[in-house]
């Protein structure tokens, strides 16, 4: 029995709403967990890990444990997106999602350093590791089955989506951390109200398995399949094909990650331990910051549809770069209007320079090396741009006495991506469309 063209209209616009929750709960709780962890290692892993060592000593050695994970992305890039590449979208993103979830509560469950000494710390950075594995792969797989799922036109709005999963799942962390260390005493969260919010990845990873699981694979993938068009060894021909688009690909992201990894692990310690203010202060702004980010970040996906990937870039860049300097003169302010001001404004830049990363990832590799592309990219400028940023951030200060010192190394970097963007090749419409669907 024939399918009316109404009723296949209907089909895939459900398959599309399932793609597009599928790709937004994993990254919601990907980056929940990842987020989780950067909160905890502002405001008490250095207690509990490092105990032998002085606040801003103890701050930084739990900051460096932030960065380890990064030196893992890679490698979770490259295997991931071989798996992509190889067998498919749909596979990898539920082994990436477990993996996280798994490492996430481990850190949870991890006694400390009073309890079991140097095997404490140790555990700590080899689940961080994990971790970091798991996000270096998460994040090309979910874009790609967003993107490639899109009608024509839209893929920019579409890519947006598991892009807000970033922002939602800081959210998230924020008002987890928000409301268990408002309910506890400063003695009680440190025990153990810590941990809560790391034990509760268990609900999370069993909804987003379900989610994941009713979701069809890639359409691109699975036409490149039936033609037998993928490559036995995917990077190996990424690095000799396509070495400019992965330059321009990390030079697009490293901006966004540093700046946002300054707002999402910096801010908070930055506001207890050297503003003074509570920390369900700087929870509360983190907060406002993730939600103004989110909606930015979609806006800037649709956006992106009409005007060009190329031109938004541009905007972010500028804005997010001007702001380097006023953002911290506002926090230095410590009234909190103002903060939320900082914030907010820098979400602008933000949301504007994350919203097409996932259309435009895709139009730069071609289909059967796609996954290792954008994971790849993904995965280095993740490294110089957000890797060690808290940790830097926290040295600079310690150094110069002045928040300004972060103002210029954000400025730095957002100079770095507007070198990216200017270098950027955005093809034309009818053009990006047959080189997403792999038929040109």
């Amino acid at each position: 029995m024939s399918e009316t063209p109404g009723t296949a209209t209907a089909t895939d616009r459900a398959q599309l709403r399932r793609v597009v929750g599928a790709s937004l709960v994993g990254t919601t709780i990907e980056w929940y967990d990842f987020f989780v962890y950067a909160s905890a290692a502002g405001l008490v892993f250095g207690k509990l890990f490092f105990p032998a060592l002085d606040g801003n000593a103890a701050l930084l050695a739990s900051f460096a444990t932030l960065g380890v994970s990064f030196f893992a992305r890679p490698i979770g890039g490259v295997v991931a997106g071989h798996l992509g590449d190889r067998i498919g979208r749909k596979a990898v993103l539920v082994g990436t999602l477990l993996l996280m979830g798994l490492a996430t509560v481990g850190v949870g469950l991890l006694p400390g350093y009073a309890s079991i000494g140097i095997a404490a710390p140790i555990l700590l950075v080899l689940l961080r590791l994990l971790q970091g594995l798991s996000a270096g792969g998460e994040w090309g797989g979910a874009a790609l089955m967003s993107v490639e799922h899109a009608p024509p036109g839209r893929r920019g709005y579409f890519g947006a989506y598991p892009q807000i999963g970033v922002p939602i799942g800081l959210l998230l962390a924020n008002l987890v951390f928000f409301v268990v260390s408002a309910s506890t005493t400063e003695a009680q969260f440190e025990s153990w109200g810590w941990r809560i919010p790391f034990l509760l990845s268990v609900v999370l990873i069993g909804v987003g398995l379900f989610v994941r699981s009713r979701v069809s694979e890639s359409p691109v993938f699975v036409e490149m399949r039936e033609r037998r068009a993928h490559r036995s060894a995917p990077l190996p021909e990424l690095l000799r094909t396509s070495r400019r688009e992965i330059l321009v690909a990390i030079g697009l992201f490293l901006a966004n990650n540093m700046v946002g990894y300054i707002l999402i692990a910096f801010v908070t310690s930055y506001g207890t331990r050297t503003l003074g203010l509570s920390s369900a202060t700087m929870l509360l702004v983190g907060i406002v910051g993730a939600v103004a980010w989110g909606v930015f970040t979609l806006y800037a996906g649709h956006l992106s549809d009409r005007i060009g990937r190329r031109r938004v870039y541009l905007v972010g860049i500028v804005a997010m770069g001007a702001w380097t300097f006023p953002f911290f003169l506002l926090l230095d302010t410590r009234s909190v209007p103002l903060m939320l001001v900082a914030v907010v404004v820098l979400a602008f830049g933000l949301g504007l320079t994350y919203g097409p990363q996932a259309a435009t990832y895709a139009e730069l590799f071609p289909v059967p090396i796609r996954y290792s592309g954008v994971s790849f990219a993904y995965a280095f400028g993740a490294i110089l741009g957000g890797g060690f940023a808290p940790l830097l951030a926290t040295y600079l200060i310690a150094r110069t006495g002045t928040s300004l010192s972060v103002s210029a190394y954000m400025l730095g970097a957002c100079l770095v991506t507007f070198v990216a963007v200017l270098a950027l090749r955005e093809r034309p419409e009818a053009e990006r469309e047959a080189f997403v669907l792999g038929s040109s």
